[in-house]
């Protein structure tokens, strides 16, 4: 069986993810101790946490995944594939078309690979998302205008403060996020930008590529006075601003934006109860919907494509699971190919590369057979004849 656990931005808000994130983990951490999972990829990112588990000993009947909390989904086989399709193609996200999700799902499957977590089966699952996450992207126009959270934050914060030109940026984290915020900041006409990231060469190179200017972490303090928005897209697992650390600023407060697309988040709420205009992931759906809208007609084509290569993947696994049986099938015809050619050349010995010549007829021969026995148990496969597939394992099983 194949098990999705996941939270969303459907279904909750920023703080109520982070919280449900930990639900999560927890939650799986006590399925892998009583069921000692072996295969399962983890994908986290600003809006979502899922778990995608195969297991041949997890029911959907197991009491684990009876809990009370109504926020965590729960999916198995083709529901939770589905989904991984739909994820990878764009269709799940706040901002509908994103390509930061095929990385980002790229990047946990190797992360599983590497730390040989990720089997045969979820191979095969997260190579066919990945594919149709490309294939849709290059026959739809469902990422037409490369659309990105980073982007989203610059169009609220134009929405609210009017143009960019001539305002003071600050960008705080410079990985993935802050590096798709600062590509969107790219294309204004800005006083000047400033980069600070607690790695510093990594805000150097990435100021170098915008024109801006890299600052020390120590130093936010003087360049959040100087800044007219500031947008923090970290991964520290805690807040690194606050109404105490604002207010041992000399500067006014109310005169600053700061967009949080951090998860868990960067800024701290009480920021604004000294003015400060404060947003989080949260703000952008807004954005986001008027983001789907224009997207709305590219939904049909992507799934389609969707459901074709489902039902490509379904005959994958059907293929699958016959393969054990013809494995077993093909060390036994060795075996005896093996057995009564040495039998034969021991007849044969007198004649001048007799060995040779049987070896190779007798390899031959029950590459021949193979071939066809193979092919019809592959098509018995696909059409799911489990009495044919029963008599072939009963018939060739190697006990």
């Amino acid at each position: 069986m194949i098990l999705n656990l996941r939270v969303d931005h459907k279904i909750a808000d920023i703080q109520s993810m982070e919280n449900i994130s930990k639900d999560i983990d927890e939650l799986f951490w006590e399925l892998q101790e009583k069921y000692s999972i072996n295969e399962y990829v983890e994908i986290s990112t600003c809006n979502r946490k899922e778990y995608y588990v195969h297991s041949d000993y997890i029911c959907e009947d197991e009491e684990l995944l009876s809990h009370d909390n109504q926020s965590i989904i729960i999916e198995y086989d083709q529901s939770a594939i589905m989904h991984l399709l739909r994820m990878t193609s764009g269709l799940e996200s706040m901002i509908v078309g994103e390509d930061q999700i095929l990385g980002q799902v790229k990047d946990s499957k190797n992360k599983s690979v590497k730390n040989h977590h990720c089997g045969k089966v979820l191979d095969t699952v997260f190579t066919k998302a990945i594919h149709v996450g490309q294939v849709v992207r290059n026959k739809t126009n469902i990422n037409k205008g490369s659309v990105s959270i980073g982007s989203a934050a610059i169009d609220l914060a134009e929405k609210h403060m009017g143009c960019l030109d001539d305002k003071s940026v600050l960008v705080i984290g410079a990985g993935k996020m802050g590096r798709l915020v600062a590509k969107a900041l790219a294309e204004k006409d800005l006083n000047a930008i400033f980069v600070a990231n607690r790695t510093y060469y990594v805000a150097v190179e990435l100021a170098e590529d915008l024109g801006g200017e890299a600052i020390l972490f120590n130093d936010l303090e003087k360049y959040l006075a100087e800044a007219d928005l500031v947008i923090s897209a970290t991964s520290a697992p805690h807040t690194i601003i606050d109404k105490k650390r604002l207010l041992g600023i000399d500067m006014a407060h109310e005169d600053l934006m700061m967009v949080d697309i951090a998860n868990p988040r960067d800024i701290s709420e009480d920021v604004m109860e000294i003015g400060v205009k404060l947003f989080n992931i949260d703000d952008l759906r807004e954005i986001a919907d008027e983001n789907t809208q224009l997207r709305i007609n590219e939904f049909g084509e992507a799934e389609n494509i969707i459901n074709e290569e489902y039902l490509l993947l379904k005959e994958s696994f059907k293929i699958m699971e016959v393969d054990s049986i013809l494995a077993n099938l093909r060390m036994s015809m060795e075996e005896i190919r093996q057995r009564e050619t040495q039998k034969a050349s021991v007849k044969l010995a007198d004649v001048d590369g007799s060995v040779k010549i049987l070896d190779n007829l007798t390899n031959s021969i029950v590459n021949k057979i193979f071939f066809d026995i193979s092919k019809k148990v592959k098509n018995a496969a696909k059409q799911e004849d489990q009495d044919v597939l029963a008599a072939i394992e009963y018939i060739f099983d190697s006990d």
